[in-house]
């Protein structure tokens, strides 16, 4: 490395950091603008595609990029993956075949752990050191076009280092994501997936057979269609993710969400009993701690499943209330992500959904919507 460093806020020419994104997308993207600019950092992008190193240039979210993996790992201090998870294994293998800079850090930004730890494991690294990594934080966005300097702040970032690696990398990884303001959390791999699996993999698996099923039962009658707005759509919302991303999140985490899949079965079955039985008591019990359980949970905290931050606002037929509404925001420098015109009920002639992407510019929203008298609701 170059150089021990315990200050990233000091440094100089002779004690430079580069750091390697392979994948510049949201997640690599949001990493590169939080190192980039730093003092003695040089940030460099990886695509196999020249069209996409071009353009991680020309959106100043790294110095300088290239289709070459040799050139992008040279003398590199930090090396990110930021590839999609079933290439990750094939990333980790083509960098062992490089000469590595003795003690860079090789680490991932992948959703599932095991199989690429695992695998980084049983390669000789010369010298390098494998930590993988997660930041539980997404948009509903993708590529580098969404990523933000702000996308990890205050997210968990889980790091799972293996028996035996040593604590001076981990420390030294930790030190540069103060940069992403994110929380640290280490973990072991396998815990990591079975934890990740239950409250991200089977709920998006969850939502696709939950449209699946509505849209069989659409094919003879289209009134489904035309019925599951509101709250369908917004809690079935993740069964929109991209689907090869999600074949690959989905295979190499096979073996704990089969498991996850049978015990959602059997939650199923529990309620199918109580609904032949007419156990009404037995159903409420079951909302009542769903309930305790939920109201547990923290409110508008990062997490792979990402947060809504939207409220409706009921508008008179008056000409031009919607662009009296955005500018009444804008002025306010209230940050205006996404506007959509619900028609939902015929005694009120419109109702504006409103989207933010941080929940302070939702809050600020309200306050500015109430204060001019505006109904508003979360």
């Amino acid at each position: 490395m170059s150089g021990e460093f315990s200050d990233f806020t000091e440094f100089n020419e002779s004690n430079r950091i580069k750091i390697a994104i392979f994948g510049v997308g949201l997640i690599g993207g949001s990493l590169a603008l939080c190192f980039k600019g730093k003092p003695g950092v040089e940030v460099v992008g990886h695509s196999v595609n020249h069209a996409s190193t071009e353009k991680y240039v020309a959106r100043g979210v790294v110095d300088w990029a290239t289709t070459s993996i040799a050139d992008a790992a040279k003398d590199a201090d930090f090396l990110f993956l930021c590839v999609p998870v079933g290439r990750l294994e094939e990333y980790v293998d083509e960098l062992s075949r490089l000469p590595l800079k003795p003690g860079c850090i090789i680490t991932d930004v992948g959703s599932t752990k095991a199989s690429v730890v695992h695998h980084a494991d049983k390669l000789s690294l010369h010298g390098a050191v494998f930590i993988g990594g997660h930041p539980m934080a997404g948009s509903e966005r993708s590529g580098v076009e969404a990523a933000s300097l702000y996308l990890l702040e205050n997210a968990f970032y889980v790091l799972t280092p293996v028996e035996g690696t040593p604590v001076e990398y981990v420390n030294k990884l930790e030190q540069l994501l103060r940069w992403t303001r994110a929380h640290i959390v280490k973990t072991d791999a396998v815990q990591h997936d079975v934890i990740v699996g239950a409250i991200s993999h089977l709920p998006h698996m969850i939502a696709v057979a939950l449209v699946n099923q509505i849209a069989g039962y659409n094919e003879t009658n289209v009134l489904y269609r035309r019925l599951a707005a509101g709250g369908f759509r917004d809690i079935t919302r993740i069964a929109s993710s991209d689907p090869v991303v999600w074949r690959d999140i989905l295979l190499s985490n096979r073996e704990v969400v089969l498991k996850l899949v049978k015990d959602w079965q059997g939650e199923m079955d529990r309620f199918a009993k109580l609904l032949e039985e007419q156990d009404g008591e037995g159903i409420e019990e079951q909302f009542r701690r769903s309930g305790q359980f939920r109201s547990q949970l923290p409110e508008r905290r990062k997490g792979m499943i990402t947060s809504i931050y939207e409220c409706y606002v009921d508008v008179p037929d008056h000409p031009g209330i919607i662009g009296k509404i955005a500018t009444e925001l804008g002025q306010a420098k209230i940050n205006l992500s996404n506007l959509q015109i619900i028609e939902s009920r015929e005694d009120v002639p419109g109702t504006l959904r409103l989207s933010f992407k941080q929940s302070e510019e939702l809050d600020k929203a309200i306050a500015l919507l109430k204060s001019l008298q505006y109904d508003v609701h979360t």
